[in-house]
Protein backbone atom coordinates (compact mmCIF):
# COMPACT_ATOMS: atom_id res chain seq x y z
CA UNK A 1 0.00 0.00 0.00
CA UNK A 2 1.21 3.53 -0.93
CA UNK A 3 1.77 6.38 1.22
CA UNK A 4 0.42 9.46 0.62
CA UNK A 5 3.47 11.21 -0.98
CA UNK A 6 4.22 8.17 -2.83
CA UNK A 7 0.88 8.32 -4.51
CA UNK A 8 1.00 11.48 -5.24
CA UNK A 9 4.06 11.98 -6.76
CA UNK A 10 2.76 9.32 -9.20
CA UNK A 11 -0.36 11.46 -10.11
CA UNK A 12 1.62 14.48 -10.77
CA UNK A 13 4.50 12.57 -12.99
CA UNK A 14 1.68 11.15 -15.20
CA UNK A 15 2.19 11.54 -18.65
CA UNK A 16 -0.77 14.29 -19.38
CA UNK A 17 -0.88 15.60 -22.90
CA UNK A 18 -1.82 19.52 -23.23
CA UNK A 19 -4.15 20.77 -25.70
CA UNK A 20 -4.32 24.55 -26.04
CA UNK A 21 -7.31 26.54 -27.41
CA UNK A 22 -8.28 30.31 -28.27
CA UNK A 23 -10.63 32.02 -26.53
CA UNK A 24 -11.82 35.98 -26.14
CA UNK A 25 -9.63 37.60 -23.48
CA UNK A 26 -12.73 37.80 -20.78
CA UNK A 27 -12.82 34.13 -20.65
CA UNK A 28 -9.54 33.46 -20.36
CA UNK A 29 -9.40 34.68 -16.54
CA UNK A 30 -7.62 32.19 -14.22
CA UNK A 31 -6.34 29.86 -17.27
CA UNK A 32 -2.55 29.40 -18.13
CA UNK A 33 -1.12 31.17 -21.73
CA UNK A 34 0.34 28.46 -23.58
CA UNK A 35 2.40 31.08 -25.70
CA UNK A 36 3.79 34.59 -25.40
CA UNK A 37 2.38 37.98 -25.75
CA UNK A 38 3.82 40.45 -27.97
CA UNK A 39 3.02 44.15 -28.02
CA UNK A 40 2.49 45.25 -31.44
CA UNK A 41 2.69 48.88 -30.05
CA UNK A 42 4.45 51.29 -27.90
CA UNK A 43 1.45 51.35 -24.83
CA UNK A 44 0.73 54.88 -24.63
CA UNK A 45 1.18 55.12 -28.46
CA UNK A 46 2.10 58.61 -27.85
CA UNK A 47 3.11 61.16 -25.43
CA UNK A 48 0.38 62.57 -23.14
CA UNK A 49 -1.26 64.30 -19.86
CA UNK A 50 -1.17 62.93 -17.01
CA UNK A 51 -3.86 65.34 -15.58
CA UNK A 52 -5.95 68.11 -16.42
CA UNK A 53 -3.88 71.43 -16.36
CA UNK A 54 -2.38 73.52 -19.03
CA UNK A 55 0.42 73.04 -21.22
CA UNK A 56 3.69 74.97 -20.17
CA UNK A 57 6.93 75.27 -21.40
CA UNK A 58 9.32 74.28 -17.80
CA UNK A 59 11.17 77.49 -18.09
CA UNK A 60 8.74 80.03 -18.69
CA UNK A 61 7.13 78.65 -15.01
CA UNK A 62 10.58 78.71 -12.58
CA UNK A 63 10.23 80.58 -9.79
CA UNK A 64 6.37 80.61 -9.58
CA UNK A 65 4.86 80.14 -6.41
CA UNK A 66 1.87 81.00 -4.22
CA UNK A 67 2.76 84.88 -3.77
CA UNK A 68 4.61 85.66 -7.00
CA UNK A 69 2.30 83.81 -10.32
CA UNK A 70 4.00 83.77 -13.10
CA UNK A 71 1.76 85.30 -15.95
CA UNK A 72 1.39 83.21 -19.81
CA UNK A 73 -0.91 84.20 -22.75
CA UNK A 74 -3.93 81.32 -23.00
CA UNK A 75 -4.11 79.82 -27.14
CA UNK A 76 -7.98 79.64 -28.05
CA UNK A 77 -7.58 76.31 -28.53
CA UNK A 78 -7.68 73.85 -25.57
CA UNK A 79 -7.02 69.47 -26.07
CA UNK A 80 -9.49 67.55 -24.59
CA UNK A 81 -8.68 63.48 -24.88
CA UNK A 82 -8.70 61.83 -28.70
CA UNK A 83 -7.50 65.62 -30.39
CA UNK A 84 -4.86 66.61 -31.70
CA UNK A 85 -3.46 70.05 -31.32
CA UNK A 86 -2.26 71.50 -34.51
CA UNK A 87 -0.88 74.40 -32.41
CA UNK A 88 3.11 74.76 -30.80
CA UNK A 89 3.53 76.04 -27.10
CA UNK A 90 6.11 79.24 -28.15
CA UNK A 91 7.81 80.67 -24.97
CA UNK A 92 4.90 82.66 -22.55
CA UNK A 93 2.09 81.03 -23.60
CA UNK A 94 0.14 78.13 -22.98
CA UNK A 95 -2.93 75.79 -23.93
CA UNK A 96 -5.49 73.97 -21.85
CA UNK A 97 -5.07 70.16 -21.95
CA UNK A 98 -7.18 67.44 -20.56
CA UNK A 99 -6.03 63.69 -18.97
CA UNK A 100 -5.22 61.37 -22.12
CA UNK A 101 -5.11 63.86 -24.17
CA UNK A 102 -1.63 64.39 -26.82
CA UNK A 103 0.72 66.99 -25.92
CA UNK A 104 1.22 69.39 -28.23
CA UNK A 105 4.70 70.17 -30.07
CA UNK A 106 6.76 73.17 -27.79
CA UNK A 107 5.42 71.68 -24.22
CA UNK A 108 7.25 69.77 -21.91
CA UNK A 109 5.48 69.94 -18.97
CA UNK A 110 1.94 70.15 -17.87
CA UNK A 111 0.87 72.12 -14.82
CA UNK A 112 -2.16 70.83 -12.87
CA UNK A 113 -5.39 72.82 -13.20
CA UNK A 114 -5.50 73.11 -9.58
CA UNK A 115 -2.47 75.58 -9.48
CA UNK A 116 -3.42 78.11 -12.00
CA UNK A 117 -6.09 80.92 -12.00
CA UNK A 118 -7.44 81.73 -15.81
CA UNK A 119 -8.35 85.29 -16.05
CA UNK A 120 -9.68 85.84 -19.63
CA UNK A 121 -7.08 85.15 -21.84
CA UNK A 122 -4.51 85.47 -19.39
CA UNK A 123 -2.97 82.59 -17.21
CA UNK A 124 -1.28 83.02 -13.41
CA UNK A 125 0.86 80.05 -13.11
CA UNK A 126 0.92 79.22 -9.00
CA UNK A 127 3.68 76.60 -8.67
CA UNK A 128 6.77 75.48 -10.43
CA UNK A 129 6.82 72.33 -12.62
CA UNK A 130 9.57 70.22 -13.84
CA UNK A 131 10.62 69.39 -17.05
CA UNK A 132 8.67 66.14 -18.48
CA UNK A 133 6.31 66.40 -14.64
CA UNK A 134 2.38 64.97 -15.70
CA UNK A 135 3.38 63.69 -18.83
CA UNK A 136 2.70 60.44 -19.55
CA UNK A 137 5.68 59.46 -22.33
CA UNK A 138 5.08 57.22 -25.39
CA UNK A 139 6.36 53.64 -24.69
CA UNK A 140 6.50 54.22 -21.12
CA UNK A 141 3.85 51.53 -19.97
CA UNK A 142 5.00 48.72 -22.73
CA UNK A 143 7.51 49.04 -25.73
CA UNK A 144 6.69 47.54 -29.04
CA UNK A 145 8.04 43.97 -29.21
CA UNK A 146 7.82 43.86 -25.61
CA UNK A 147 7.08 40.05 -24.42
CA UNK A 148 4.77 41.81 -21.92
CA UNK A 149 2.78 38.12 -20.78
CA UNK A 150 4.74 34.76 -20.67
CA UNK A 151 3.47 31.59 -21.50
CA UNK A 152 3.13 29.51 -18.17
CA UNK A 153 1.32 32.79 -16.74
CA UNK A 154 -1.72 32.35 -15.32
CA UNK A 155 -4.16 35.33 -15.97
CA UNK A 156 -5.83 37.82 -13.57
CA UNK A 157 -7.96 40.71 -14.12
CA UNK A 158 -5.08 43.58 -14.65
CA UNK A 159 -3.43 40.36 -17.50
CA UNK A 160 -6.90 40.89 -19.64
CA UNK A 161 -6.78 44.90 -19.16
CA UNK A 162 -2.62 44.28 -20.98
CA UNK A 163 -3.67 41.91 -23.30
CA UNK A 164 -6.91 44.64 -24.05
CA UNK A 165 -4.78 47.41 -24.27
CA UNK A 166 -2.09 45.71 -26.97
CA UNK A 167 -4.92 45.02 -29.06
CA UNK A 168 -5.37 40.89 -28.83
CA UNK A 169 -8.66 40.22 -28.77
CA UNK A 170 -7.71 36.36 -28.17
CA UNK A 171 -5.74 34.37 -25.86
CA UNK A 172 -4.30 31.07 -26.79
CA UNK A 173 -4.37 29.02 -23.51
CA UNK A 174 -4.17 25.41 -21.76
CA UNK A 175 -7.41 23.71 -22.42
CA UNK A 176 -9.07 22.46 -19.07
CA UNK A 177 -10.03 19.03 -19.21
CA UNK A 178 -13.17 17.29 -19.10
CA UNK A 179 -13.96 15.83 -16.20
CA UNK A 180 -16.62 13.04 -15.72
CA UNK A 181 -18.56 11.58 -13.02
CA UNK A 182 -20.14 8.27 -12.75
CA UNK A 183 -21.64 7.15 -9.11
CA UNK A 184 -22.15 3.26 -9.06
CA UNK A 185 -24.55 1.48 -7.15
CA UNK A 186 -27.85 0.15 -6.25
CA UNK A 187 -28.46 1.87 -3.25
CA UNK A 188 -28.20 5.62 -4.41
CA UNK A 189 -31.19 7.34 -5.55
CA UNK A 190 -31.59 11.41 -7.12
CA UNK A 191 -31.56 14.02 -5.08
CA UNK A 192 -35.45 14.79 -5.84
CA UNK A 193 -36.45 11.61 -4.71
CA UNK A 194 -38.00 10.52 -1.25
CA UNK A 195 -35.61 8.71 1.08
CA UNK A 196 -36.51 4.69 1.71
CA UNK A 197 -35.23 2.51 3.80
CA UNK A 198 -32.00 1.48 2.12
CA UNK A 199 -31.23 4.11 -0.64
CA UNK A 200 -29.30 7.52 -0.33
CA UNK A 201 -29.03 10.38 -2.36
CA UNK A 202 -26.29 10.90 -4.50
CA UNK A 203 -24.73 14.27 -3.27
CA UNK A 204 -21.57 13.02 -4.15
CA UNK A 205 -21.67 13.96 -8.26
CA UNK A 206 -22.79 17.68 -6.55
CA UNK A 207 -20.11 18.25 -4.23
CA UNK A 208 -17.54 16.74 -6.86
CA UNK A 209 -18.92 18.71 -9.43
CA UNK A 210 -18.90 21.93 -7.22
CA UNK A 211 -14.78 20.67 -6.57
CA UNK A 212 -14.76 20.85 -10.38
CA UNK A 213 -16.18 23.96 -11.05
CA UNK A 214 -14.04 25.54 -8.63
CA UNK A 215 -11.02 24.33 -10.74
CA UNK A 216 -12.29 25.68 -13.96
CA UNK A 217 -12.51 22.23 -15.50
CA UNK A 218 -15.14 20.97 -17.75
CA UNK A 219 -17.86 18.58 -16.12
CA UNK A 220 -19.78 15.51 -17.03
CA UNK A 221 -22.21 14.06 -15.16
CA UNK A 222 -22.90 10.53 -16.35
CA UNK A 223 -25.90 9.60 -13.93
CA UNK A 224 -26.43 6.71 -11.52
CA UNK A 225 -24.90 3.39 -12.88
CA UNK A 226 -26.92 0.32 -10.87
CA UNK A 227 -24.55 -2.76 -9.19
CA UNK A 228 -24.65 -4.57 -12.83
CA UNK A 229 -21.06 -5.32 -14.36
CA UNK A 230 -21.99 -5.07 -17.90
CA UNK A 231 -23.96 -1.35 -17.21
CA UNK A 232 -20.79 -0.80 -15.32
CA UNK A 233 -18.80 -1.91 -18.41
CA UNK A 234 -20.62 0.15 -20.75
CA UNK A 235 -21.35 3.35 -19.02
CA UNK A 236 -17.17 3.69 -18.45
CA UNK A 237 -16.45 3.05 -21.97
CA UNK A 238 -19.16 5.96 -23.14
CA UNK A 239 -17.57 8.43 -20.46
CA UNK A 240 -14.35 7.83 -21.68
CA UNK A 241 -14.97 8.52 -25.46
CA UNK A 242 -16.38 12.26 -23.51
CA UNK A 243 -13.85 13.01 -20.39
CA UNK A 244 -10.18 13.14 -20.56
CA UNK A 245 -10.33 12.15 -16.29
CA UNK A 246 -13.11 10.26 -15.31
CA UNK A 247 -14.26 9.92 -11.50
CA UNK A 248 -16.00 6.83 -10.79
CA UNK A 249 -17.35 7.25 -6.92
CA UNK A 250 -18.41 3.64 -5.26
CA UNK A 251 -17.62 0.23 -6.39
CA UNK A 252 -13.46 -0.27 -5.52
CA UNK A 253 -13.60 -2.00 -2.29
CA UNK A 254 -13.67 -5.80 -1.86
CA UNK A 255 -17.47 -6.02 -1.54
CA UNK A 256 -19.03 -9.01 -3.43
CA UNK A 257 -21.21 -6.77 -5.10
CA UNK A 258 -18.20 -3.99 -6.38
CA UNK A 259 -17.92 -5.00 -9.72
CA UNK A 260 -16.02 -1.35 -10.52
CA UNK A 261 -12.55 -2.82 -10.24
CA UNK A 262 -13.38 -6.14 -12.65
CA UNK A 263 -14.83 -3.93 -15.04
CA UNK A 264 -11.79 -2.07 -15.10
CA UNK A 265 -9.40 -4.91 -15.70
CA UNK A 266 -11.97 -6.21 -18.49
CA UNK A 267 -11.80 -2.90 -20.62
CA UNK A 268 -7.82 -2.96 -20.32
CA UNK A 269 -7.36 0.06 -18.54
CA UNK A 270 -3.91 -0.14 -16.38
CA UNK A 271 -3.55 0.26 -12.50
CA UNK A 272 -1.08 2.92 -10.94
CA UNK A 273 -2.13 2.18 -7.61
CA UNK A 274 -5.00 1.02 -5.78
CA UNK A 275 -5.36 1.71 -1.88
CA UNK A 276 -3.48 4.62 -0.27
CA UNK A 277 -2.19 4.44 3.67
CA UNK A 278 -4.32 7.03 4.52
CA UNK A 279 -8.12 8.00 6.22
CA UNK A 280 -10.44 8.82 5.01
CA UNK A 281 -10.31 7.42 1.55
CA UNK A 282 -7.89 4.02 2.04
CA UNK A 283 -10.02 2.54 -0.74
CA UNK A 284 -8.91 4.46 -3.90
CA UNK A 285 -7.30 3.70 -7.19
CA UNK A 286 -6.04 5.35 -10.24
CA UNK A 287 -5.53 4.12 -13.28
CA UNK A 288 -4.65 5.11 -17.08
CA UNK A 289 -6.37 4.36 -20.20
CA UNK A 290 -5.17 5.23 -23.38
CA UNK A 291 -4.16 9.21 -22.86
CA UNK A 292 -6.84 9.15 -20.40
CA UNK A 293 -6.85 8.76 -16.45
CA UNK A 294 -9.53 7.04 -14.29
CA UNK A 295 -9.74 7.78 -10.36
CA UNK A 296 -11.91 4.71 -8.44
CA UNK A 297 -13.20 7.07 -5.44
CA UNK A 298 -14.53 5.22 -2.34
CA UNK A 299 -18.43 5.86 -2.00
CA UNK A 300 -17.99 7.79 1.04
CA UNK A 301 -19.23 11.63 0.40
CA UNK A 302 -16.06 12.85 2.84
CA UNK A 303 -13.47 10.27 1.81
CA UNK A 304 -14.59 11.48 -2.01
CA UNK A 305 -14.12 14.86 -1.31
CA UNK A 306 -11.00 14.55 -0.17
CA UNK A 307 -9.62 12.33 -2.56
CA UNK A 308 -9.99 15.55 -4.88
CA UNK A 309 -8.39 17.88 -3.01
CA UNK A 310 -4.92 15.54 -3.05
CA UNK A 311 -5.45 13.62 -6.29
CA UNK A 312 -7.59 14.90 -8.77
CA UNK A 313 -6.97 18.47 -7.98
CA UNK A 314 -3.47 18.15 -8.77
CA UNK A 315 -4.13 16.18 -12.26
CA UNK A 316 -6.21 18.96 -13.49
CA UNK A 317 -4.13 21.69 -12.77
CA UNK A 318 -1.19 19.84 -14.74
CA UNK A 319 -3.78 20.09 -17.51
CA UNK A 320 -4.41 23.68 -17.14
CA UNK A 321 -0.53 24.11 -17.20
CA UNK A 322 -1.49 26.08 -13.32
CA UNK A 323 2.15 25.82 -11.39
CA UNK A 324 0.00 25.34 -8.24
CA UNK A 325 -1.37 21.98 -8.51
CA UNK A 326 -2.55 21.92 -4.46
CA UNK A 327 -4.59 24.47 -2.52
CA UNK A 328 -2.21 27.14 -0.42
CA UNK A 329 -1.36 25.62 3.15
CA UNK A 330 -0.35 27.75 6.36
CA UNK A 331 0.98 26.35 9.05
CA UNK A 332 -1.33 26.33 12.29
CA UNK A 333 -1.57 24.99 15.80
CA UNK A 334 -3.45 22.49 17.78
CA UNK A 335 -5.84 24.26 19.90
CA UNK A 336 -6.20 20.65 21.85
CA UNK A 337 -4.13 17.20 21.93
CA UNK A 338 -5.34 15.01 19.05
CA UNK A 339 -5.17 10.89 19.00
CA UNK A 340 -3.18 9.79 15.90
CA UNK A 341 -2.09 6.67 14.65
CA UNK A 342 1.92 6.48 13.51
CA UNK A 343 1.94 4.91 10.47
CA UNK A 344 -0.82 6.42 8.68
CA UNK A 345 -1.93 9.95 6.86
CA UNK A 346 -5.22 11.25 8.56
CA UNK A 347 -6.61 14.58 7.05
CA UNK A 348 -8.52 15.93 9.66
CA UNK A 349 -11.46 18.48 8.96
CA UNK A 350 -11.10 21.81 11.03
CA UNK A 351 -11.78 24.55 11.94
CA UNK A 352 -9.20 27.65 11.95
CA UNK A 353 -8.96 30.56 14.74
CA UNK A 354 -6.63 33.65 13.90
CA UNK A 355 -5.84 35.35 17.45
CA UNK A 356 -2.84 36.98 18.35
CA UNK A 357 -0.71 34.69 19.14
CA UNK A 358 -0.90 32.50 15.85
CA UNK A 359 -3.36 30.29 14.07
CA UNK A 360 -5.14 27.45 15.68
CA UNK A 361 -7.27 24.36 14.47
CA UNK A 362 -9.58 22.40 16.16
CA UNK A 363 -11.83 19.29 15.16
CA UNK A 364 -15.24 20.33 13.15
CA UNK A 365 -16.15 17.01 15.54
CA UNK A 366 -17.12 13.41 14.54
CA UNK A 367 -14.79 12.83 11.16
CA UNK A 368 -16.37 9.65 10.13
CA UNK A 369 -15.72 9.39 6.92
CA UNK A 370 -19.88 9.45 6.28
CA UNK A 371 -20.29 12.99 8.11
CA UNK A 372 -20.26 15.40 5.27
CA UNK A 373 -21.46 18.01 7.43
CA UNK A 374 -17.40 18.43 8.75
CA UNK A 375 -16.51 19.39 5.23
CA UNK A 376 -19.54 21.94 5.06
CA UNK A 377 -18.21 23.38 8.59
CA UNK A 378 -14.11 23.04 7.69
CA UNK A 379 -12.05 25.75 7.34
CA UNK A 380 -9.24 22.97 6.14
CA UNK A 381 -7.58 19.97 5.95
CA UNK A 382 -5.14 19.63 8.70
CA UNK A 383 -2.45 16.87 7.53
CA UNK A 384 -1.41 14.70 10.16
CA UNK A 385 1.60 12.51 8.81
CA UNK A 386 2.24 9.17 9.31
CA UNK A 387 5.68 9.75 11.00
CA UNK A 388 4.09 11.05 14.05
CA UNK A 389 1.64 9.80 16.62
CA UNK A 390 -0.64 11.60 18.63
CA UNK A 391 -0.83 15.67 17.94
CA UNK A 392 0.17 17.24 21.40
CA UNK A 393 -1.37 20.57 22.26
CA UNK A 394 0.45 23.85 20.42
CA UNK A 395 1.79 21.43 17.86
CA UNK A 396 2.54 23.50 14.22
CA UNK A 397 0.70 21.23 11.71
CA UNK A 398 -0.17 21.83 7.72
CA UNK A 399 -3.10 22.91 6.72
CA UNK A 400 -4.65 23.18 3.67
CA UNK A 401 -6.94 26.09 2.96
CA UNK A 402 -10.71 25.08 1.30
CA UNK A 403 -12.05 28.67 2.07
Amino acid sequence: MLSVKEAQEKVVNSAVVRKTIKVPIIDSLHMVLAEDIISRDDIPAYDNSAVDGFAVKYIDVIGAEKNYPVKLNLLKEDIPAGKVSGDTIESGMCIQIMTGAPIPKGCDCVVMKEDVLKEGRDVLIFKECREGENIRFKGEDIKKGDIVLKAGKKIFPADIGILASTGTGEATVFKPPVVAILPTGDELIGINEELVLGKVRDSNSYSLSAQIKETGAGNKSCGIVKDDKELIRNSILSALDECDILLLTGGVSVGDYDYVKEMLDSIGAEFVFWRVNQRPGKPMAFLTYKDKFIFGLPGNPVSVMVCFEFYVRPLIKLFTGDAELFRKKILAKAASDFSHKLGRTDFVRVKLDFLQDGTYFKSTGMQGSGILMSMSEADGLAIFPESSGNIEKDTEIEVFLLK
